[in-house]
């Protein structure tokens, strides 16, 4: 069998996909066989430069050493037990991850959309055995344009109909506002039912939409006013992509570990996953102080996955990556040089009006309506170049390299994406 996968075309590989697989992708045509660092190879062989790291997965680069180590020594001695009995590798990664963030405890999943879940379980328990709200009379606010997943509740309060048509009835207990509206937040709080404010720092998959400067630190304070929980879903903008740690840390410029400069503010509940194991295996988790997480009990939520030890490891390791490569130092400097050349791209075109983002998570926003193909088309002429991106919200292309990115690969890409603007015809 494995004689026959590897005698496989990348066109048979994909109509094999479109025969035996459901059809809730629209992949880019390109079938990848093997990655390393900042690179990707198609079965046939050519080389990618990766602009979209899994979705900000992979910000450690493709199969980093120290992460493929953790997971392959841990895989020889132990990989699940459940959590119906205790581990050797849990307590210590409870331990490290808690201290990274700052936080009392952490409560461990596997996705990014279950650690949403488990963040609004414990909102909703919290303000029932702490605020004193009624039973099913919580509320959240959440933002429009909003990406927090795709489960039955999240696609609840998304006003994306690719999101949530025709898959109802919908979860109720949710409040929706305008991002980056901190009027709109102000007067959703006047209800004494809201619980929460769940909110992405920089909405990703809404177009690398950066709000404005003091958005998140008003935000907060608003929070702490009307004793409402900051929910702060850094699935895909933490772990360094920013620049910071976490987008939560603001305009910093920590060049060591995390140092909690004045514009970092810390959220009530935190939501990691993606990168926390750097592409390697599902992990996420959910971050809170113990007047938060405490209202949990045994019995009340959990996940056989959550927590087993090969996720342990490869968190660590993930995550001490990041550290001693200075990956979100990095991300600061290469992602100031991207926005830079891609401004001096822009002012020589007319087919991209604008970029915007903010480290490594940037975008452009293509000179042609939502429901046209130009972003697509761009997209396929990048990928023959030897570039990968994807278009979010039909006119506008995401790029969001591994952070171990060099200057001078950087600037490669940067190459390419010039050729590729000049050369284009709608």
């Amino acid at each position: 069998m494995q004689e026959t996968m590897e005698k496989l075309t990348s066109a048979e590989l994909m109509q094999m996909e479109d025969k035996y697989g459901a059809h809730n992708y629209h992949p880019l045509p390109v079938v990848l066989s093997k990655g390393d660092g900042v690179y990707v190879w198609d079965v046939e062989g050519k080389r990618y430069f990766d602009f979209l790291s899994a979705y900000s997965a992979v910000n450690q680069g493709h199969c980093h050493p120290k992460i493929i180590n953790a997971l392959t020594e841990q895989a020889r001695n132990l990989t699940l037990t459940s959590r119906a009995f205790y581990n050797d590798s849990l307590g210590v990664y409870e331990k490290f991850i808690t201290s990274y963030f700052g936080f009392d405890k952490v409560l461990p999943m596997n996705t990014g959309a279950e650690a949403v879940e488990t963040a609004i379980k414990l909102c909703r328990k919290w303000a029932y055995e702490k605020k004193g709200i009624h039973e099913n009379d919580a509320k959240i606010i959440v933002c429009e344009g909003n990406f927090h997943g795709r489960t039955t509740t999240i696609i609840s309060f998304s006003n994306d109909p690719d999101a949530n048509k025709n898959f109802g009835p919908y979860t109720p207990g949710f409040v929706r506002i305008p991002y980056n509206d901190l009027g709109a937040l102000e007067t959703a709080m006047k209800d004494e039912n809201i619980a929460g404010f769940l909110v992405e720092p920089i909405q990703g998959e809404a177009g690398v939409y950066v709000p404005d400067e003091d958005y998140l630190t008003k935000a907060h304070a608003l929070c702490k006013k009307n004793g409402v929980l900051f929910i702060a879903d850094e699935v895909q903008t933490g772990i360094a992509r920013t620049g910071s740690i976490l987008a939560m840390c603001g305009n910093c410029h920590c060049e060591n570990k995390c140092e909690k400069q004045e514009s970092y503010k810390q959220p009530d509940i935190l939501i990691l996953g993606k990168a926390l194991s750097g592409g390697v295996y599902p992990v996420s988790a959910v971050l809170a102080n113990d007047d938060v997480m405490m209202v949990i009990k045994p019995g009340q939520h959990g996940s056989t996955f959550g927590g087993n030890p090969l996720a342990s490891k490869v968190a660590i390791a993930a995550l001490t990556v990041v550290e001693e490569e200075r990956l979100m130092q990095n991300a600061r400097r290469l992602g100031q040089i991207f926005r830079a050349e891609m401004q001096r791209i822009i002012d020589n075109s007319d087919l991209v009006l604008k970029v915007r983002g903010k480290g490594l998570l940037n975008a452009i926003i293509v000179n042609d309506t939502p429901d046209s193909s130009t972003a697509w088309d761009l997209c396929m002429q990048l990928k023959e170049n030897g570039l990968l991106a994807k278009p979010t919200h039909g006119n506008i292309i995401r790029f969001a390299p591994p952070l171990v990115m060099t200057e001078a690969q950087l600037m490669e890409c940067v190459s390419i994406i010039e050729k590729t603007i000049n050369s284009f015809k709608k």
